[in-house]
């Protein structure tokens, strides 16, 4: 007998029949795994509903790549998520395609084969939820479904998709709200909580009151918020060193005298910029002060150098800026303009002390410069939008409420947090530095298609949030690490916490950041779900997503409750800081360069923690960095810890996408407070109602 390879793909039945699938050449690889375009056909073909049916993969966004299901349907109205659910049952996670494109007929050659060049691409880049697309119908709908697109960089936004869902975050949620304002509406981080979708927001938006801000130049003394005592409590050798930067690359060349007017209308409005610190030997002073006419600008002319001296010459000058900020005489930001040629387009850097910023102020900041930038080009007048309450206002706010009785109460569970004993993470040398010179850094990251499953699909099996699984994988990651089965972790916040209903930070500048101690424990390591559940459970248990921490242990005039703080110094900072493609989206006037900007610590910086690990999306993936110090670890031990973060990451992606795994936990239900379920009740009735 003689065997013939044809190029055939077929499978044994049980009942021993021969079951033709496709051909192995339309083989693809997608996610690391071999998938055949003809299984996944053949098991469509027997959904009822479907007369033909085509699977391609396609890569319409560059290295976007995804399986895409091209289907000729009985009835036009074939729901998709019915075809998804079919092929859910039937095939792994990585087989499934991330797209449904219902076709009168398919495409065909003159011979009479289907023409796969012709297939259209997927019509939009709206994830395929569970809820049926609901076009906006109102005028609210309609304007809160643009700043929806907008924000997440989506298209075709229904009123019921869920803001989380649809990859939305705590961050994001406040640059919804800013332009929402900007529009009349009028919306709270608390409403976007409670309120997911926009079809209840818009039952809910503008009944809140507006809230008056100063718009006047603001000057005088300013009380330091708790992060600010935390930086001067680390007692850096070169406290004036200590910065933030983001060099942009111009796709226009820049007028340095339109730069100039723009620098001096942003310091203008936002105070903080005009910030200024008076060390003492006991305490810190700081106060506003009044504008005047320096303007932080330094132009640089590199368009004679060779491209190859180019770089250097930036990078020695931005390194340089970067030392030039003085705390008390200032100012405490500076600005290069820097000309590379006609050939090349202008690069900019901002350098802003940290004590006057933070991510999210970057991203208002960038918006204001963009608008600043485009109305002077047209020759118009500089008008950006109202000013929000001042950050003088937040610290005013601030140290009335840490005297509280409100705050008090959150007393108990900071210190049950804190007195938790957990072991130090073992270390590779025992006696190296921890400073600033010393710091390595390895980063991770997961791939466009990964990305976009953890933001979009992810959410929906334990209605969780980023965080939430990022924090699963990390102490998951630490568990296989150390054998232990907690973790204490300082975990960092935005900090703009809505705890005053008189306050609105959606568009003020400043360092709002929190840092507090999260205790997490491990049960039940081998089940996802339930460690995903259980870990969701931990962080929803934080009171007001930390803030109170930081004002007990710095503005508390109870000395007594300063004390019991000292205690505590996590070895392992952790810290997620959103999404940074909408900051500079297509349509931007800059991009983000891919130079250096310099070092914005000195190197005989303090290092506050062994290990500092943070995350964002940028340019569609997550990236994890992870820095440490390489005198007290090898570098391959960091960078098994990194690549086994984001293998536990891509697990419980994969768990997330399975079928039949899902539930709610207690804090699902948090408004409801009749519901005294447990966790066990609840997993209960959702296996109840699944055999219903």
């Amino acid at each position: 007998a003689r065997l013939y390879k044809t190029g055939d793909l077929a499978r044994y039945l049980d009942n021993g029949e021969i079951e033709y699938l496709g051909r192995i050449d339309r083989q693809v690889k997608i996610h690391g795994f071999r998938i055949e375009l003809g299984e996944i056909e053949t098991i469509l073909n027997h959904h009822p509903a479907v007369k033909q049916a085509v699977v391609m993969l396609r890569e319409d966004i560059p290295v976007n790549k995804r399986l895409v299901a091209y289907v000729v349907t009985q009835n036009q109205s074939t729901d998709r998520n019915d075809l998804r659910r079919f092929l859910q049952q039937k095939l792994p996670h990585y087989m499934i395609p991330s797209a449904f494109v219902i076709l009168e007929a398919l495409p065909l050659t003159p011979n009479g084969k289907v023409d796969r060049q012709a297939l259209p691409a997927p019509d939009t880049i709206r994830p395929e939820l569970e809820e049926t697309f609901v076009a906006p119908q109102t005028n609210i709908e309609k304007q809160l479904a643009v700043i929806w697109a907008e924000v997440l960089g989506l298209e075709n936004i229904g009123i019921n998709d869920n803001f989380f869902g649809l990859g939305g975050d705590s961050i994001l949620s406040l640059q919804v709200i800013s332009k929402t304002k900007q529009t009349g509406l009028h919306l709270t981080p608390k409403q976007m909580f409670q309120y997911q979708t926009i079809a209840q927001l818009a039952t809910v938006i503008g009944t809140t009151q507006k809230i008056q801000a100063e718009q006047e130049i603001l000057t005088g003394a300013l009380e330091l918020v708790p992060i600010q005592h935390w930086f001067f409590a680390q007692e850096q050798p070169e406290p004036h060193h200590w910065n933030q930067a983001v060099l942009l690359e111009s796709k226009h060349n820049i007028d340095p005298l339109v730069l100039e007017k723009i620098i001096k209308f942003l310091q203008i409005h936002h105070d903080v910029l005009r910030l200024r610190f008076i060390q003492e030997e006991f305490s810190t002073q700081a106060l506003i002060v009044n504008p005047d006419d320096v303007i932080p600008l330094t132009c640089f002319d590199f368009s004679a150098l060779s491209e190859d001296r180019q770089l250097p010459a930036l990078e020695a000058a931005a390194t340089k800026l970067q030392a030039s900020l003085n705390l008390s005489q200032g100012p405490l930001f500076q600005v290069a303009l820097f000309n590379l040629g006609d050939n090349q387009p202008n690069r900019l850097l901002w350098i802003i002390h940290h004590l006057a910023v933070d991510g999210v102020s970057w991203r208002i900041l960038i918006e204001d410069f963009q608008t600043a930038y485009q109305q002077i080009s047209q020759g118009k007048v500089i008008k950006l939008p109202p000013k929000t309450t001042s950050y003088k206002q937040w610290s005013s706010h601030l140290q009335k409420y840490a005297q509280s009785s409100a705050l008090l109460s959150e007393l108990d569970f900071w210190l049950t947090t804190q007195y938790q004993s957990v072991s130090s993470i073992p270390r590779d040398f025992l006696d190296g530095n921890n400073i600033e010179e010393t710091t390595s850094i390895i980063s991770v990251s997961l791939s466009v298609e990964e990305t976009q499953s953890l933001l979009q699909q992810v959410p929906a099996a334990y209605q969780t949030q980023i965080n939430d699984v990022l924090l699963t994988a990390l102490i998951l990651t630490f568990n296989q690490w150390t054998g232990e089965n907690s973790l204490l972790i300082d975990l960092e916040g935005h900090g703009r916490e809505e705890i005053f209903e008189d306050v609105d930070l959606s568009r003020t500048i400043g360092w709002f950041t929190t840092i507090f101690p999260v205790h997490l424990k491990l049960e039940n390591a081998k089940e996802q779900g339930k460690v995903l559940k259980s870990i969701k459970e931990q962080l929803r248990a934080i009171p007001n997503r930390g803030i109170g921490y930081g004002l007990l242990r710095y503005l508390s005039q109870d000395k007594e409750i300063a004390q019991k703080f000292l205690l505590s110094k996590p070895e392992i900072a952790f810290n997620y800081l959103g999404q940074f493609d909408q900051v500079l989206p297509e349509s931007s006037l800059f991009s983000f360069a891919q130079e250096s900007s310099g070092s914005t610590k000195n190197l005989r910086s303090k290092r506050t923690h062994l290990l500092e690990i943070n995350g964002g999306i940028y340019q569609g993936n997550l990236e994890m960095s992870w820095f440490y110090s390489n005198q007290l670890h090898r570098q391959t031990t960091i960078e098994v810890l990194a690549q086994r973060f984001i293998e536990e990451l891509r697990s419980l992606i994969a768990h997330c996408q399975s079928p039949d795994v899902g539930g709610f936990t207690p804090s699902d239900f948090a408004d409801f407070q009749q519901s005294q379920w447990d966790q066990t009740d609840l997993d209960a009735i959702t296996a109840a109602m699944e055999d219903i």
